[in-house]
């Protein structure tokens, strides 16, 4: 009798025989490259909008910054001009006033209607005036340039102004310079000042 086998019976099976091919593996090999991409992506997109968004607000806050401050420079040359015109009309006191004539009185009333509209115009412009007499002493925003013994009034109150100070915006253009009080009551402490004064301790209490 014949073998009925053929050769290619005995043979080993060739690679790829005898496994069967996985096509959901083959399909979420893509699938899982399109979510990293994706995902990828959105972090691009939502680090590129943060990106924006500190940019328009400091870009805001320079322009805010170039309208409130840009006058700065002009704005301590005019103050200067102020002063001089402040101690022109506080070098006449009252009796020269009632004993001038109608010509020198109306000279008078056009130099303080100037100073007015002078500081109208500062004041138009974010420039402000100070007015520290009677004040607690601020080093901020006061320079003191010597102390007044007085007891009528507590101790770091400024009681002269020898220069008006002026502020533009929220920053200090000029600080007045001032005469301080010594002698008197101690002047009671604010709430800013208590917790400037409290805050080392709290923090050496924390380190201990």
């Amino acid at each position: 009798m014949t073998d009925p086998r053929t050769p290619d019976d005995d043979a080993p099976p060739t690679a790829g025989q005898g496994t069967q091919a996985n096509p959901s593996a083959d399909a979420a090999e893509p699938a899982a490259q399109a979510a990293r991409e994706a995902a990828e992506y959105k972090d691009r997109w939502l680090r590129a909008l943060a990106e924006m968004e500190n940019l328009r607000r400091r870009t805001e806050r320079e322009v805010a910054d170039a309208r409130t401050y840009g006058v700065t420079q002009f704005a301590r040359d005019v103050v200067t001009v102020a002063d001089h015109m402040e101690r022109a009309l506080q070098a006449l006191d009252d009796e020269i006033r009632a004993t001038a004539d109608a010509r020198v009185k109306g000279l008078l009333d056009g130099v303080e209607i100037t100073e007015r509209e002078l500081m109208k115009a500062l004041e138009k412009h974010g420039v402000h005036k100070l007015e520290p007499r009677g004040q607690k002493f601020d080093p901020h925003r006061h320079q003191a340039m010597f102390e007044v013994p007085d007891e009528s009034v507590p101790s770091g109150t400024v009681v002269q102004v020898v220069q008006a100070g002026y502020t533009i915006g929220d920053r200090v253009l000029r600080p007045a310079l001032v005469g301080v009080a010594k002698g008197g009551p101690k002047a009671a402490a604010s709430s800013s000042d208590e917790a400037e004064a409290t805050a080392p301790a709290n923090d050496n209490s924390q380190k201990s």
